[in-house]
């Protein structure tokens, strides 16, 4: 009998342990689950945006800063200090049709606005913090940075920004080109057959949402059969970034070649042009004209001080920049000056737009250029290049630029056979 006891009372212990193994299990699987589906918070521009009520919206055509805040329950007493102390941070006359924007309100019943966080563009954004004291800040998104190689040939009748299009590149790119090659190469007339190759970052946020171009790091220009490198390097002695060629010679000159980044050289200096309407006589046309639509950017072409932005008859309104005691500016026609007298401007600096003031047939700017005192032609002046890479830097200059160059050489382009092909196609 004691013996069945026995079996009975171990029959008992085996499934009380097996239940409780089972509620173990069953305890560790609800815990496991419970894990795999709670909800992680969302953290955006800094804030856990589990802790607010979110509301997402663009600004529309119309859109007043204060009314949307005054909307969301923001007091008045708060918007005017934010638009007094903060004018430099965030200007609340400049928020953009078609800008992204985000309030942050409470979770209570009362749903006040908190914080607004506008995106200025795709990375930088502006928070303003209507908690206790108002306070307004910039931040910026991470960003990740991927390098991208591109390349293009010019075609019969195509322009540069043609295969910048064609060739889903950054259309950045054709104002960084043109920028680069200034004064090495004229934009305003490619042949067909030049190419380039470049050498970029792209910025994305969270991995995949694009977010535009980085400046260009390496470029390779063949112009008329004459190849042109640039190399973007930190010039520790000017502590600047300039891009310097293959012999470590500075890129940019001290004048940009064109007071516009694009448009169409229409009328070249020229001291013996006959016009019809003056019954083609001789009337010197000292300028060198460069046609562009109404609005177009005019351009500094020189570091230099103003000395004139005024209206006079046939002028129309011009700009005049002295330069150095040798060489000034003039330029003329311009829809609105954009600099006042007296002020410094820097080369590439947009001193005015394109217009049709004066005595003018159609928009363009009469850029007019003067050497000691004399006007000149600004297109056949040798004008001095910008320094040099400094001796004692280039030993580093070249290590970093010889493995960059062999990537550019390596970049093939658009149609051209693989070494693949090649190879099977002898």
């Amino acid at each position: 009998m004691r013996k069945y006891w026995g079996l009975f009372l171990a029959c008992v212990l085996m499934s009380s342990c097996g239940e409780d193994k089972q509620a173990t299990s069953q305890a560790d699987l609800t815990d496991e689950n419970s894990r795999s589906v709670a909800v992680m918070p969302i953290e955006k521009y800094g804030f856990d945006l589990s802790d607010f009520t979110v509301v997402e919206d663009t600004i529309r055509k119309g859109d007043i800063f204060g009314a949307i805040m005054t909307r969301n329950k923001v007091d008045y007493p708060k918007i005017y200090e934010l638009t007094q102390r903060f004018k430099d941070t965030f200007d609340v006359r400049r928020i953009r049709v078609g800008n992204p924007y985000t309030i942050l309100k409470s979770k209570d019943t009362s749903e006040v606005a908190q914080l607004f966080i506008y995106e200025n563009d795709p990375v930088n954004y502006t928070v303003v913090d209507f908690r206790d004291t108002v306070l307004a800040y910039k931040g910026r998104k991470k960003v990740k940075l991927v390098e991208r190689e591109a390349a293009g040939i010019i075609p019969r009748g195509g322009s540069l920004s043609d295969v910048i299009v064609q060739q889903n590149i950054d259309y950045l790119m054709v104002n960084e080109l043109s920028g680069i090659y200034a004064w090495t190469i004229d934009f305003f007339k490619l042949d067909a057959g030049d190419k380039f190759r470049i050498i970029y970052d792209e910025k994305y946020i969270i991995d995949s949402i694009y977010a535009g171009a980085g400046p260009i790091k390496a470029a390779f220009f063949e112009h008329k059969g004459e190849p042109f490198y640039a190399f973007s390097y930190h010039n520790d002695s000017l502590d600047i970034k300039e891009y310097y060629d293959q012999e470590a010679n500075n890129l940019r000159r001290t004048f940009l070649r064109a007071p516009l980044k694009f448009g169409r050289l229409s009328s070249r200096y020229n001291l013996k042009r006959r016009i019809r309407y003056y019954g083609y006589k001789v009337r010197p046309h000292k300028g060198t004209d460069y046609a562009a639509p109404i609005g177009t950017p005019i351009l500094a072409t020189a570091d230099g001080v103003v000395t004139e932005s005024t209206r006079r008859g046939g002028n129309g309104k011009y700009v005049k920049i002295r330069h150095n005691g040798t060489y000034s500016t003039q330029y003329l026609h311009m829809k609105a000056q954009n600099v006042r007298q007296g002020q410094y401007v820097r080369q590439g600096d947009v001193i005015g737009w394109i217009g049709m003031t004066g005595n003018t047939g159609g928009p363009h700017v009469c850029y007019r250029f003067w050497k000691n005192g004399r006007q000149v032609d600004p297109l056949r002046e040798e004008l001095p290049a910008a320094e040099p890479l400094a001796e004692v830097l280039r030993p580093a200059y070249y290590d970093y630029m010889e493995p960059v160059k062999t990537q550019l050489d390596c970049i093939e382009f658009p149609g051209e056979p693989t070494d693949e092909l090649l190879t099977l196609n002898p």
